[in-house]
């Protein structure tokens, strides 16, 4: 049963207004839930200048609920709670169990700190120790019924608690520091159990392996989320790092969500595991890969400056990768000489592509065949396809998908104009 008597009081903070909030991962967890989970990100902004200006009086935790008197700008004053649900018993026992056997996670808990395995293993049986979306709720003498910036305020002053000290979340949870550390001393120094005898120990390698069920079958796969994961927001209302480019950062972490999300469904998909390996991108083609995403204008600028093109060379390769991804922007960027490798074949699809009063006059270079009248091109590609071309603003420029007949990929090219 939860020890309802225990609670700890911290002295109000004083104010602060160019220290950052949240300093160790798990308090930019706390942070997260917060701010992924309020409806309204102005009441989200309002309390992190109020908690920055000193607003938040003693912060008082109990589990269950943190409690704090916070004054707005014209000095009144509200008292905020915020609640977030104790672990039933036998999750404790689970986390008990699961800290007991890992010397470790005892360890660093005394140091303050909340290593990630130490979460991690604790997830693992089945035990949430940090806050998720929607786990923190607010109440506020403000009226307010969802977060509103006393909360959100407190939310904030007590990241700089958990920085310190981690276990005033799991106080938080429903177990106090020393009631923890009692329970925990008591399994780590109690007797092992002794196993019951039996005839002989463990099981044949040879048997197991000619059981082929003695292991129970794999869970489930995953189910795919509906879209990828929002970074969090950098706006800290402080002026950045030298060098920091917050905007950019955003961008990054978006794209990296995204890639991941692709991944995932990928990976999640059937017959994946009979795929090649994809080759690593250069930088080259990273830069066009993020470019395609449709980041603001002074992105994309850096990505062509990082990637050595002028701008309409970037859009010219953003349009290749729409339509291919990497082949597409091999076959706008490289010329190969195709005697050297599939003269014979491309020779072939060439002539049974049309039929002889059909066929258009064609001028070879390399992997290039351009009509007559130098407006459509095409392109062959090392894997055999063939790339439409269409004269834009004096550049060839991607006019489709690969086609596996000239005739096609030619068509494509006479009638489609750029789409980039």
């Amino acid at each position: 049963m939860t020890d309802r008597t225990e609670e700890r009081t911290f002295a109000a903070l004083p104010p602060e207004p160019g220290r950052g909030f949240a300093q160790t991962w798990w308090g930019r967890a706390w942070l997260k839930a917060l701010e992924d989970a309020a409806l309204d990100s102005g009441q989200v902004k309002t309390g992190r200048r109020l908690a920055r200006a000193g607003a938040v009086g003693a912060v008082s935790v109990r589990p269950g609920r943190i409690t704090a008197v916070v004054q707005d700008r014209d000095r009144t004053a509200h008292r905020a709670d915020v609640l977030l649900q104790e672990l039933p018993e036998e999750h404790w026992d689970r986390f008990l169990d699961m800290a007991a056997e890992r010397a470790g996670h005892i360890a660093a808990l005394l140091d303050r700190d909340m290593p990630p395995h130490l979460v991690e293993d604790a997830a693992a049986a089945g035990v949430d120790l940090l806050p998720a979306l929607g786990d923190l709720e607010a109440e506020c003498d403000c009226g307010a019924w969802d977060h509103c910036g006393h909360t959100a305020a407190l939310c904030y002053q007590m990241a700089r608690l958990l920085d310190e000290d981690p276990f005033v979340l799991l106080l938080m949870r429903g177990r106090g520091e020393r009631r923890l550390l009692d329970e925990l001393q008591e399994l780590t120094s109690a007797p092992a159990r002794e196993s019951p005898v039996t005839g002989r120990e463990g099981v044949d390698a040879a048997e197991a392996y000619a059981a082929q069920n003695i292991l129970p079958p794999l869970p489930a796969l995953p189910e795919l989320p509906d879209e990828p994961g929002r970074p969090p927001s950098l706006d800290m209302e402080t002026m950045p790092a030298p060098g920091v480019d917050p905007t950019g950062v955003e961008f990054l972490a978006a794209a990296a969500a995204g890639q991941a999300y692709r991944l995932l469904a990928e990976a999640l998909a059937s017959g994946h595991g009979q795929r090649a390996v994809e080759a690593e991108l250069t930088l080259g083609q990273d830069a066009v890969r993020l470019a395609a995403d449709g980041p603001e204008k002074a992105i994309t600028q850096r990505l062509a400056e990082g990637s050595g093109r002028d701008r309409e060379e970037l859009q010219l390769a953003i349009c290749a990768w729409r339509y291919g991804g990497v082949a597409a922007l091999s076959v706008l960027e490289d010329e190969w000489a195709v005697e050297a490798v599939s003269p014979t074949r491309a020779r072939a699809a060439l002539e049974s592509a049309w039929d002889e009063d059909e066929r258009p006059r064609l001028r070879a270079a390399g992997n290039r065949w351009t009509t007559d009248g130098a407006s459509a091109q095409l392109r062959l590609g090392r894997d055999g396809r063939w790339w439409p071309y269409r004269k834009e603003r004096g550049r060839w420029a991607p006019a489709g998908p690969a086609a596996k007949d000239p005739a096609t990929a030619l068509a494509t090219a006479e009638g489609n104009p750029m789409n980039g």
